[in-house]
C-alpha cells in the first residue's frame, strides 16, 4: 500500500510503497504492464523485455535470496563497450592495501567542508565522492568503504551539479547515503527518492542510479559494504517492537523515460575503479517491476529539524531505547541498520544513530563513556551538537577511532557534567542528530584525508585538559607492597 506522497515540489509530486526493506513488492507505471503468473513470458505485455537483477547468489537460502524482476523498454545489455574513465578519479578506491592507505591508531577529526557555487568547481555526485577509509577488497567481496562528498580535501570541492545524461552503477557493494545538507533527488531503474538530510537511502549493488540536485550545492556521508546487504538488526530481550520499523523503509514506485537519448553514459565503478559505456536510450526505461531486492529510503530520526533549505519537519520514526533507572546503555541500542558477518553478533558495519531522546538515568555520567573499542567508530553530524563533543565537532564534519583508540567526552563536556546540580533530573536531548558507521575491521585512511587542510591536528586537545579528580585521605595512595625504605629493596 503506497504511503502519502510528500508536499508539492518541483520535481513534482512522489509516491512510496512502505516496507521496502526485504519484503517483495510490485510496481508498475502503465497499467497491465506487468506479466501475470511468471516472471519470464514467451512475449511480455506491451513488448517489454524481462530481466533480472540478482542481489544473492541463486542457491543463497530462501528467506535471505533477494531478486527483482525488471519489465523495461530496452534491456540494459545494449551499450557499447566498457572503458576506463578518464581522467580516472583516482581518490575512489576498493583496496585498502599499503599501496594505497595508511594505518594509524591516532584519533581524527575533519572540519566540514565549504560548499562552492557551480561555475567555480562543476562536480556532480560521483566526481564530488571521495574515499576517507576502509578496509578489506571489493574483489575479494568482504570490506567495506566510507566515502564523504565532498571529503574535507579543500574548500573548493562540492558536490553542486546535477547528473545529466548520465548514470552510476556500483557494481562493488551497496551504498548507505546520509546527506548533511542539501537534498538528494534519487532517480533509480525502479523509480524516484526526494531524500532530505534526516533521511538515509540505500541504493543497492548493481542499480543504476542519477542524483539531482534540487536545492543546489549538497554535501553528505557515503558508506559502502562489500560482499553483503544491510538489515534490520535482531531486537533480542527487546521484543517485537522498537528501534527501526520495517514499514518505514519507503521504496519508489514505477517511473520510466522513453526518449531517445544519444550519448548516454553509464558509469561503472568496478573494482574501486570507475569505467564508462554508452548508449541510445535512458537506463530509467523500466515500465513496471518486481521483486525483495530495491533501493529504499528511511525517515528514521529528523525530528524538528529547520535549516534554509528545507521547510519544517517533524518526521521521527527511529523508536529509541534508554536507561531507565542506571548507568549509560551502549551505543548498539541506537543500531538503524547491520550488515552482519559469518560471526554471530559480530557486524561488517552497523549503523548507528544518536537522536533526540530524554536521558533519565540516575546517579549516572549520561554522555557516552569514556571506552576503547575492539571495533572501529567512524562518525558524522547532521545537525546540533554531539553530546559528548562541546567543541569543534561540526556538521558535515567527521571522527574516525578505530579498533582499541581510547575516546570519550572532552574535558568541557565531562566538567560541565560532573559539576551540574540537576545532574540527577530528567533531562530532554533535543536539537541534535549524530551517526555513526561501526566495523569490526580495522580501517585504513586514505593519505589525502591524513593531509586534508580540513583534518583537525589539534583534535588530541581536547582531552588534554582532564584532570585528576582522585581524593585520599593523607592526599596520595600507598601500597601495602610498596617498599617501606631502602634497605627492604635489598
Amino acid at each position: 500500500m503506497a504511503t502519502p506522497p510528500p508536499p508539492p515540489q518541483e520535481e513534482g509530486r512522489l509516491r512510496y510503497m512502505s516496507g521496502g526493506l526485504g519484503n517483495s513488492l510490485s510496481s508498475e507505471a502503465v497499467a497491465g504492464s506487468l506479466p501475470r503468473g511468471q516472471n519470464s513470458p514467451l512475449l511480455c505485455p506491451l513488448g517489454l523485455y524481462a530481466e533480472q537483477l540478482s542481489g544473492t547468489p541463486f542457491t543463497a537460502p530462501r528467506a535471505r535470496n533477494l531478486r527483482t524482476w525488471l519489465y523495461r523498454i530496452k534491456p540494459s545489455v545494449t551499450h557499447e563497450p566498457f572503458h576506463p574513465r578518464h581522467p580516472p578519479h583516482r581518490r575512489l578506491i576498493g583496496e585498502f592495501d599499503r599501496t594505497t592507505t595508511l594505518a594509524t591508531p591516532t584519533q581524527l577529526r575533519w572540519r566540514p567542508t565549504d560548499l562552492v557555487p557551480r561555475e567555480e568547481a562543476p562536480l556532480d555526485f560521483v566526481d564530488g565522492l571521495y574515499t576517507v577509509c576502509g578496509a578489506g577488497s571489493s574483489f575479494l567481496r568482504h570490506g567495506y568503504a566510507i566515502h564523504m562528498y565532498p571529503i574535507p580535501l579543500t574548500c573548493v570541492y562540492a558536490a553542486n551539479k546535477s547528473m545529466d545524461g548520465c548514470a552510476f552503477c556500483n557494481a562493488d557493494g551497496d551504498f548507505l547515503i546520509v546527506p548533511q545538507q542539501g537534498r538528494l533527488l534519487i532517480t533509480t531503474e525502479c523509480g524516484k527518492l526526494l531524500v532530505p538530510p534526516g533521511e538515509i537511502v540505500v541504493i543497492p549493488q548493481g542499480f543504476r542510479f542519477a542524483v539531482d540536485l534540487p536545492d543546489g550545492p549538497s554535501r553528505g556521508y557515503v558508506s559502502e559494504i562489500f560482499g553483503t546487504h544491510f538489515q534490520l538488526p535482531d531486537l533480542g530481550p527487546i521484543g517485537a517492537n522498537g528501534l527501526a520499523s520495517a514499514r518505514d523503509f519507503l521504496s519508489p514506485t514505477a517511473w520510466f523515460e522513453q526518449d531517445h537519448r544519444p550519448g548516454y553514459t553509464i558509469v561503472q565503478k568496478y573494482g574501486g575503479e570507475l569505467f564508462t559505456a554508452t548508449q541510445d536510450f535512458s537506463p530509467f526505461n523500466v515500465v513496471a517491476w518486481h521483486g525483495n531486492y530495491v533501493p529504499y529510503k528511511v525517515v528514521t530520526f529528523l525530528a524538528g529539524l529547520v535549516t534554509d533549505l528545507l521547510s519544517h519537519y517533524d518526521l521521527s520514526k527511529f523508536c529509541p531505547f534508554n536507561t531507565v533507572l542506571f548507568d549509560h546503555a551502549d551505543p548498539s541500542i541506537n543500531t538503524v541498520l547491520t550488515a552482519p558477518t559469518d560471526k554471530p553478533g559480530v557486524a561488517l558495519l552497523d549503523f548507528v544513530i544518536f537522536p533526540p531522546r530524554w536521558l533519565v538515568a540516575e546517579n549516572t555520567f549520561r554522555p557516552p563513556y569514556y571506552h576503547r573499542n575492539c571495533m572501529s567508530e567512524f562518525m558524522g553530524l547532521i545537525y546540533g551538537i554531539y553530546e559528548a563533543k562541546a567543541d569543534g565537532f561540526l556538521p558535515g564534519g567527521a571522527s574516525l577511532h578505530s579498533c582499541m583508540t581510547p575516546h570519550g567526552p572532552d574535558t568541557k563536556t565531562y566538567e560541565a557534567t560532573i559539576s551540574r546540580s540537576d545532574a540527577n533530573e530528567p533531562s530532554r536531548l533535543s536539537g541534535t542528530l549524530a551517526f555513526m558507521f561501526e566495523s569490526s575491521l580495522i580501517p585504513r585512511v586514505c593519505q589525502w584525508a591524513l593531509d586534508s587542510p580540513s583534518r583537525d591536528l589539534d583534535y588530541y586537545q581536547c582531552w588534554i585538559g582532564l584532570k585528576s579528580h582522585f581524593a585520599h585521605d593523607n592526599g596520595q595512595a600507598t601500597s601495602k607492597e610498596e617498599p617501606a625504605d631502602e634497605d627492604n629493596t635489598k
